[in-house]
């Protein structure tokens, strides 16, 4: 098979197909993480994109399932420069190019990835479009046309494809904690289990008398792909338990507990996606290295008069990566401390903090 790649931009590049064949289009978007492509693919933050891998080689450790972070994999395509079909790890038990598959995705190989790469940081994430099939079949199709006339990622509800359809518990001995899935990782939900919560995981459109009908003693919302202007429900149930149950979020959690209570959001140049992003720490001065994957964050000046400190600050970029209010009850971070892939600097400190706090607020 053959893969045509197509930006708005103009841009046309063929390469080598694998995968499943077919017709796809999303926001191209790259990721910087060196091994973890399993967590990656099944992300379901990426939603909606079409994943290019800054790494040069996938596949060299085949798959084996026990990293994935949803059921499927949730990025649109894989779009990388080489892909290994012949893994010899003692977990592995099929090829990255089997898993795409058998998973219904295309993906992409042979492609100058570096110069895809520098095009998305000077232009910005792009619309793009993919074709992977027989030469015959994919090579007429016009992917720059399809890429220009799907809609901005913007204008897209992603959460409600990601979300699960009913509400689920996870039980434990501790504190309850409704944690509203706008798109969850299992590791978010493992990091969680493992501070004794008892969880009931609520979809992303439960109402507010059906998350109260739990009686919780906390409320947590999820990362999630796509624009938090999305995610109504959620947006309505931090405006309705703030400074009633103390609330936590990651990621997309972040910005929809800013939005919720009055602040702003914006859309990045290229996002954040990969596992070596700086986070300074703005009471202490230390920076630690965050895993972190979303296009979205807080408009820093439109904070102001919500009752939210800003507490970490992207060492690269000034970019929002943690708020709170001590007088309300919040705290969320927009980097993933759970990570999977990309380092655990922030694992222990964020869950305990958050076990500390539900803690602290139920004597």
């Amino acid at each position: 098979m053959i893969g045509v790649l197509g930006l708005e931009d103009g841009t046309r590049i063929e390469g080598v197909g694998f995968g499943a064949p077919g017709v796809v289009s999303g926001e191209l978007v790259f990721v910087t993480v060196m091994s973890g492509y399993e967590e990656a693919l099944t992300d379901p933050s990426y939603a909606g994109q079409l994943l290019m891998f800054t790494y040069p080689l996938m596949g060299n450790y085949g798959v084996s399932g026990d990293n994935f972070q949803s059921d499927h994999i949730r990025a649109t395509a894989m779009v990388c420069k080489e892909i290994w079909d012949r893994p010899l790890h003692h977990r592995s038990n099929r090829t990255i190019s089997k898993f795409l598959e058998e998973e219904g995705v295309a993906g992409i190989s042979g492609l100058d990835t570096r110069m895809l790469t520098i095009k998305i940081r000077n232009q910005g994430a792009m619309r793009a479009a993919l074709a992977v099939g027989d030469r015959g079949e994919v090579s007429a199709e016009d992917v720059v046309g399809l890429a220009r006339d799907q809609p901005k990622i913007s204008g897209l509800d992603l959460i409600s494809a990601v979300s699960c359809k009913r509400p689920y518990r996870i039980p434990g001995d501790g504190p309850k904690v409704v944690m509203m899935d706008l798109g969850i990782k299992r590791n978010i939900l493992d990091s969680m289990a493992c501070q004794g919560f008892d969880i009931v995981v609520v979809p992303s459109d439960a109402r507010i008398s059906e998350i109260e009908m739990y009686e919780p003693d906390a409320i947590f919302i999820s990362n999630g792909p796509g624009d938090p202007q999305q995610a109504t429900r959620a947006i309505e149930a931090v405006k309705h338990f703030a400074g009633e149950k103390p609330i936590f979020g990651i990621c997309l959690g972040l910005q929809v507990i800013c939005l919720a209570l009055g602040a702003e959001t914006y859309k990045l140049k290229f996002g954040h996606h990969g596992g070596n992003q700086p986070v300074k720490d703005l009471a202490s001065g230390i920076v630690r290295i965050t895993s972190q994957n979303h296009n979205f964050a807080l408009l820093p000046e439109s904070a102001e008069g919500t009752g939210l400190v800003i507490t970490q600050v992207n060492a690269n970029d000034g970019t929002v990566e943690g708020i709170k209010s001590n007088y309300l009850g919040i705290e969320a971070v927009q980097y993933h401390p759970e990570a999977r892939p990309g380092p655990l600097c922030t694992k222990e400190r964020f869950f305990s903090s958050v076990a500390k706090k539900i803690e602290t607020r139920r004597r």
